[in-house]
């Protein structure tokens, strides 16, 4: 008998997870159930056709929207898969909603790379808070969409959006959350959640270089530049320095202090730019030292991909008739 009641109990408790998984552990971000005209969103392209790109709104329980192929870009199209790729997370303009419908056209072409880092920064936030949610719902064992509706859409009017909100709780202010009346159970567990994931993050510093050199010692005269720039690196801002294609170099580090990265890397260009001149060669900072983005990195990164692929390529490979 104590064997069967382990096992009942066991796939009861599988059940009643997987129930709750299914009908209420997923939900919008917002309080409104559709984007508004001229909002921004973010969205996974899930299938392409000869009229455009089907896609999931990311922060809108994956409604599917349509990005027409005459919004895509400004540019004369030749091929849509140079434009846009399945799978990928493109932001986007809300051009038409239908609600009756569930209609939503929106428009890549139209987003501005001003409102595209906007929009990165107020995702990224947004994702921060969901995620909370999330871990929120699943702990406590109730639907993601109660809790939403219980305190967190609320906190987003109060604050302008929920992130600064919970940043303010981890710091330890619970009036906050008072006004909701949670279970204690509840508080204690969001107070627990956003304690663990709303720590500072280190900030990205980094500054893009042209470093040139045509005097006797070349290459070894740049080489003892930079390894002087990487010389000020400090336990907590540790300085790295990647060529990205001659002359081009950036120079990265990480700190806690977005001002002391800032300081310590400005610091390094001027070491760099004094050890390179006394070689005879040249300097150009394309970028002063600045914070950068997530999107910054990711650039930063296809464009080495990219660069990569075209040095492998060899010459030659496409004849002419």
């Amino acid at each position: 008998m104590h064997v069967v009641f382990v096992k009942m109990a066991t796939e009861d408790d599988k059940q009643e997870l997987k129930s709750f998984m299914e009908g209420g552990n997923n939900c919008r971000f917002y309080e409104n159930k559709f984007p508004n005209a001229d909002e921004l969103v973010v969205v996974q392209v899930n299938s392409i056709s000869e009229l455009g790109a089907y896609v999931s709104l990311l922060e809108y329980d994956n409604l599917e929207g349509m990005i027409l192929m005459s919004e895509l870009s400004r540019r004369r199209i030749r091929s849509i898969h140079k434009l846009i790729r399945v799978g990928k997370q493109e932001t986007v303009m809300v051009v038409r909603v239908d609600q009756e419908k569930g209609y939503i056209d929106l428009s890549k072409r139209r987003v501005t790379a001003e409102e595209l880092e906007r929009k990165d920064i107020e995702y990224t936030k947004a994702k921060s808070v969901h995620s909370v949610m999330r871990q929120l719902s699943e702990t406590v064992k109730i639907p993601m969409i109660e809790l939403y509706e219980k305190f967190c859409w609320d906190l987003y009017k109060r604050y302008h959006h929920a992130f600064e909100a919970f940043r303010q709780l981890a710091a330890g202010d619970d009036s906050v959350i008072a006004k909701y009346n949670l279970e204690p159970a509840v508080s204690a567990t969001l107070k627990k959640i956003v304690a663990h994931r709303m720590t500072p993050q280190a900030a990205k510093i980094r500054a893009d270089l042209e470093i040139t050199c045509f005097s006797y010692e070349g290459i070894d005269a740049i080489k003892e530049a930079l390894r002087a720039g990487e010389a000020l690196s400090t336990e907590e801002c540790p300085i790295k320095i990647k060529l990205v294609a001659p002359p081009l170099f950036v120079m990265m580090t990480q700190c806690m202090n977005k001002d002391e990265g800032i300081k310590l890397l400005e610091d390094a260009v001027s070491k760099i730019t004094d050890v390179i001149k006394d070689k005879g060669g040249e300097i150009n900072v394309k970028c002063a030292p600045r914070a950068v983005s997530e999107r910054d990195d990711k650039l930063l990164q296809s464009m080495m991909e990219t660069l990569e692929r075209q040095n492998q390529e060899v010459a030659g490979d496409d004849e002419e008739a």
